[in-house]
C-alpha cells in the first residue's frame, strides 16, 4: 500500500507539541514521503531506540485476533499508512517501556475477560491515555487550578510559571488531530513528579502505569490549545471565555443558572 504522502506532509514540526517528537519524528516522516511504507521507516530506527516491537503491515494480523494481543505475543505492531500510525510508531521509539506495559495490561485483560463487547474500566483507561494523554510536569497551583477548572487562573493568572512546565503529548490520536488544530482538541493529562528528569520520564511512566492506577481514571482534561504559547489565538484573554470548549465545573454551572 502506499504512503499516504499528503497527510504526512502536513505535520508542523515547529509547532510546540511536536518539539519533543522532532528529533526522529521529521526524518522518519521525510523516509515515508519519499515513498517508504510507514512500518519499514520505522523498522530502521528500531534497534537504535531500544524498540521492543518490530512493525508489519496491518495486513498481517490474522483475522479474528485481537490487535493488542497479537502485538503483545509477536512483538510486532500491525502498521497502517496514514498519521495515526505514524504517531502511535513514533511513540513506540519514544516511549518504549510505558507503550510495553500498556501492551502488557491490555493483553493481560483481555486473556482474564475476553474480548468482549464491554472493556471494563482498565481498558477503557489504557485506551484513553494510548490515544489522548499528555504527560505534565507543573507546581501545585497550576495543577490545583486546572483539576478545579480554573482556567484563567491556571493559564492566564499563572501565564508566566507554564515557561517552566515540562510538557509531552502522549496520545497518538491527539497527536494526528494536531496535524490540523482547532480550538476544541482536549487532552487528559497525566500529572509527572516534580522530581523525575525529563529523560527519564519512560523508565518512571513505565512503573507508574499500573492496573489500579489506570482503574481510577485520574485525568484532567485539558483544551490543549489553551496552553500558553502554543496557539496565537490565546493571548487574548477572552479566549478562555468560551465555555462550550473551557467547560466551568458542574456546580458553578448551576451556581450561574440560578443567578439568571
Amino acid at each position: 500500500m502506499a504512503s499516504d504522502c499528503s497527510l504526512i506532509s502536513h505535520i508542523d514540526w515547529n509547532a510546540p507539541w511536536l518539539m519533543p517528537w522532532r528529533d526522529k519524528g521529521e526524518a522518519l516522516a521525510q523516509s515515508v514521503m519519499q515513498g517508504l511504507p510507514v512500518h519499514d521507516a520505522f523498522n530502521a530506527c528500531t534497534q537504535a531506540a531500544a524498540c521492543p516491537v518490530q512493525f508489519v503491515p496491518q495486513s498481517a494480523l490474522p483475522e479474528g485476533q485481537a490487535y493488542e494481543h497479537y502485538i503483545f505475543e509477536q512483538g510486532k505492531v500491525p502498521t497502517r499508512e496514514g498519521l495515526h500510525d505514524f504517531f502511535n510508531a513514533l511513540c513506540w521509539l519514544h516511549f518504549p517501556k510505558a507503550k510495553q506495559q500498556l501492551n502488557r495490561i491490555q493483553a493481560h485483560a483481555i486473556q482474564a475477560q475476553g474480548v468482549g463487547a464491554v472493556r471494563g474500566p482498565v481498558r477503557d483507561a489504557v485506551t484513553v491515555f494510548d490515544e489522548n494523554a499528555m504527560l505534565v510536569q507543573v507546581n501545585d497551583d497550576i495543577w490545583q487550578a486546572l483539576q478545579c477548572r480554573q482556567w484563567h487562573d491556571a493559564l492566564v493568572g499563572h501565564r508566566a510559571v507554564w515557561q517552566e512546565a515540562k510538557l509531552q503529548i502522549f496520545g497518538h490520536a491527539a497527536l494526528e488531530k494536531l496535524v490540523n488544530p482547532y480550538k476544541a482538541i482536549t487532552v487528559h493529562m497525566w500529572r509527572v513528579p516534580a522530581h523525575v528528569p525529563f529523560k527519564h520520564w519512560d523508565d518512571w511512566l513505565a512503573q507508574d502505569l499500573s492496573p489500579d492506577k489506570l482503574a481510577t481514571k485520574p485525568f484532567v482534561s485539558l483544551p490543549v490549545l489553551g496552553i500558553p504559547g502554543w496557539w496565537a489565538e490565546n493571548q487574548s484573554v477572552d479566549f478562555y471565555d468560551d465555555t462550550k470548549v473551557f467547560r466551568v465545573p458542574q456546580a458553578a454551572h448551576h451556581e450561574v443558572r440560578a443567578i439568571l
